[in-house]
């Protein structure tokens, strides 16, 4: 499958990684960028990145065949409400959004007309790097891919963006919207959350030089993900919101618990607790 023209709205991290992989296996014959920031789209031209640029949304999706939605999830209806009217109508669009609720939400909304060729998309990769330069045609190796068609969506459309996602060397899997929704919101958001709060934490302690200063290994390695960009996940937080707060209900409850058993010196409950979590890890990860 040779797409002819694509167009990626948002080239940072995923939508960079995107058009490097499918330039490397000459799967496009033009990638066209669109963003804000138009040092960003220059740099991703002088990388080889894309092939030339538009800063207006309307103006990138014309005549495109495929458009993937690189955006915080804060920007896709201002994005959708942009495009709806210079679509072509054999366009198939899909996003990389890390929630699907709002995304679909959003697209009912503002591109119904386009519906039956919408295929609401998650790569499960990424790294607490941002921009264009971060990019690498191998992001997405080894990964997973999950795609959320609609009711409406055409087979041919999801079989077009399966494919796409299949040259990046992803395994592509189909999921509800509600289950990748509650799935992602405990194995991605949930410790976003908790990485950034620990770290806002210590940091407002009164020795958080030394703090910082001693911290080992193991702490750069859970607080990695604090580095991330802080708007991408705000609006992650508000889009999943409920799922999220489950989570965090669950986990909540269970520290209160741990806090408890420290305050009672319950070894048992402790080591069991230590065991259990352990055990699970080394199993599925």
């Amino acid at each position: 499958m040779l797409i002819q023209r694509l167009t990626i709205i948002g080239v940072g991290l995923i939508g960079g990684s995107l058009a490097r992989i499918l330039k490397q296996t000459g799967s496009c014959k033009e990638i066209v960028g669109c963003g804000r920031n138009e040092a960003n789209l220059q740099k991703a031209i002088e990388l080889g990145v894309i092939d030339r640029y538009e800063l207006n949304p309307a103006t990138a999706v014309k005549e495109a065949d495929i458009v993937v939605i690189a955006v915080p999830l804060g920007y896709i209806a201002e994005i959708f409400t942009a495009i709806q009217d210079s679509l072509s109508p054999t366009a198939i669009i899909t996003d990389v959004g890390s929630a699907k609720a709002c995304v679909i939400a959003d697209a009912r909304q503002y591109l119904p007309q386009h519906l039956p060729r919408f295929v609401p998309g998650h790569p499960i990769a990424g790294t607490e790097k941002t921009g264009v330069e971060a990019s690498f045609a191998e992001l997405f190796k080894k990964h997973r891919v999950i795609l959320t068609p609609l009711a409406e969506t055409e087979p041919s459309a999801c079989e077009t963006i399966t494919s796409l996602w299949l040259k990046t060397g992803a395994e592509v899997v189909n999921m509800s919207v509600a289950h990748h929704d509650e799935v992602l919101a405990a194995t991605s958001h949930l410790p976003h959350l908790l990485a950034y709060n620990l770290v806002d934490t210590l940091a407002k302690m009164e020795d958080r030089v030394e703090i910082f200063r001693f911290a080992a290994g193991g702490f750069g390695d859970f607080t990695r993900i604090a580095s991330s960009n802080p708007r991408m996940w705000h609006d992650i937080c508000l889009a999943n919101k409920d799922a999220l707060l489950e989570a965090l209900t669950q986990f909540n409850l269970n520290l209160s618990q741990l806090t408890e058993a420290i305050a009672k010196n319950d070894s048992q409950y402790i080591e069991a607790l230590f065991t259990r979590a352990k055990t699970a890890r080394d199993k599925f990860i």
